[in-house]
C-alpha cells in the first residue's frame, strides 16, 4: 500500500464540501457527514477509555484493551460504510460478539433495581460519555437511513447493540474497581 495520505490538507473543502469514498462531493452539513462525524467522535471517546483503563492498576487491561480495539476497528468500518454509499464493511458477527459479551459482563452484576447516575470512576464514567454518544450516532444515522435508505441494518444494530454494551462495561468497570454505583434519586430535593 502506498502512502495515500502523504498530503494532510488539500484545500478541496475550503469552500465548504467534502468527498464521500464514492469521489461525489457534499456540503460539509450533509447528514451523512453529520453521522460520520458521531461515529469518528464516539471512536475518539472509545480511544479515551481505552487510555484511561490501560492508565490504572484497577482493570484487567488485556481483556479490556481487545474488546475496546474490536470496537474501535468497527466503528472505522461503520465509518467506512456511511462515506461509501451502498458499501458493506461489517458483519454480524461483530453483534454476535457483543450479545454475549453483554450476557457475559451482566452474568457478575447485581439485578438492577434503580437507575444509575452517568457517574463513578473516571473509565465508569467515559464508557457512559461513550454510550451516549453513541445513541446520537444511531439516531443521525438512522435519519440517514430513512432519507437516502443505503445504510446497511447491521450498522444501525452494530450502534443499537453497542450502546447496550457500554452500559453494561460501565457498571462492570466500577464494579471492578470497588465501587459502588451512584443510583438516582426520586425525591432529591427531599434532602436539601
Amino acid at each position: 500500500m502506498g502512502h495515500r495520505l502523504s498530503k494532510i490538507y488539500t484545500r478541496t473543502g475550503d469552500a465548504g464540501t467534502t468527498g464521500l469514498g464514492d469521489g461525489s462531493r457534499v456540503g460539509k452539513d450533509d447528514l451523512r457527514i453529520q453521522a460520520l462525524g458521531d461515529v469518528d467522535e464516539l471512536n475518539a471517546i472509545v480511544g479515551v477509555l481505552r487510555a484511561q483503563i490501560s492508565n490504572s492498576e484497577l482493570y484487567e487491561k488485556q481483556d479490556w484493551d481487545h474488546k475496546l480495539s474490536l470496537i474501535q476497528h468497527w466503528l472505522f468500518d461503520l465509518g467506512g460504510e456511511v462515506c461509501i454509499p451502498n458499501y458493506t464493511l461489517l458483519q454480524a458477527k461483530s453483534i454476535d460478539f457483543l450479545e454475549q459479551d453483554i450476557d457475559r459482563m451482566n452474568e457478575a452484576l447485581p439485578m438492577l433495581k434503580d437507575f444509575i447516575l452517568p457517574s463513578g470512576t473516571l473509565a465508569c464514567s467515559y464508557a457512559h460519555q461513550a454510550r451516549a454518544v453513541c445513541r446520537r450516532a444511531e439516531r443521525s444515522l438512522i435519519i440517514v437511513q430513512q432519507r437516502d435508505q443505503n445504510i446497511q441494518n447491521t450498522a444501525l444494530q452494530l450502534l443499537n447493540r453497542l450502546s447496550d454494551w457500554f452500559f453494561v462495561a460501565s457498571r462492570n468497570l466500577q464494579k471492578q474497581a470497588g465501587g459502588t454505583e451512584v443510583l438516582w434519586q426520586k425525591n432529591i430535593n427531599d434532602t436539601i
